[in-house]
């Protein structure tokens, strides 16, 4: 029996694997790629790229869109009301399963298994525990092509914001960096691959120091700052 399946989606290396991956399953159909973009800013959470490249990115993979508009501040009940409604509607389609690009992070596959359970959808990791440098070089050698728009500063110096993906880039990195930036150490916007009608063509920006807090202004290990290299 076929599986209905809704990629969470992010327009990054690691989405775009997992894709990659499921696209080899007969038994398996990709329904869209589901994107959460910040309300105010319409851009893609966590990545910073414009709503208008993601829709072009999408188009070209030739698939459909589907959107969580998420506001500017919001807390964790909030975010978590918002997408169960989300899910919960999915279900109400005939969507059986969400997919993840996850690798290896055990809790945050443990908080996804948990809220999918609560819309009686399953979930798949396509990626889960493969072996992040041989991942990486998959990517590369599959011909799959992506920019760095994103580096967590607590991790990385601005220089790697706005690089291309590639070999020279994973051996720049740091040994204490996981070369997929499992850890959110940096981020991706792929642009173009196997799986991709057409190149997507786009306009490198300027680089700058987002920084973001906690709500209750704690000392928190998420409390740092992102370079985000502008494209458009």
């Amino acid at each position: 029996m076929k599986k209905n399946v809704v990629l969470n989606w992010s327009g990054g290396k690691d989405a775009t694997m997992a894709f990659h991956q499921l696209s080899h399953h007969e038994n398996i159909e990709v329904i869209s790629l589901l994107t959460s973009i910040n309300s105010k800013r319409e851009r893609i959470t966590m990545h910073g790229v414009p709503l208008s490249l993601l829709k072009r990115q999408v188009d070209a993979l030739n698939q459909q869109l589907d959107l969580i508009t998420l506001p500017e501040n919001i807390s964790m009940e909030k975010y978590s009301s918002i997408v169960r409604e989300k899910a919960q509607q999915h279900h109400q389609d005939g969507i059986s399963h969400y997919a993840y690009g996850d690798i290896f992070l055990q809790d945050l596959r443990d908080f996804r298994d948990e809220e999918a359970a609560k819309s009686q959808l399953k979930t798949l990791y396509p990626l889960w525990g493969l072996n992040t440098k041989e991942l990486a070089m998959q990517f590369i050698h599959l011909g799959y092509k992506a920019i760095v728009v994103a580096v967590s500063s607590a991790k990385l110096s601005q220089e790697f914001a706005g690089r291309i993906y590639d070999k020279e880039f994973i051996t720049d990195l740091p040994s204490n960096i996981d070369p997929c930036g499992e850890n959110g150490e940096f981020h991706t916007f792929v642009f173009d691959g196997p799986l991709f009608k057409h190149p997507i063509d786009f306009t490198k920006g300027t680089t700058s120091l987002h920084r973001y807090a906690s709500s209750d202004n704690s000392d928190s290990k998420w409390d740092n700052g992102v370079w985000f290299c502008d494209i458009s």
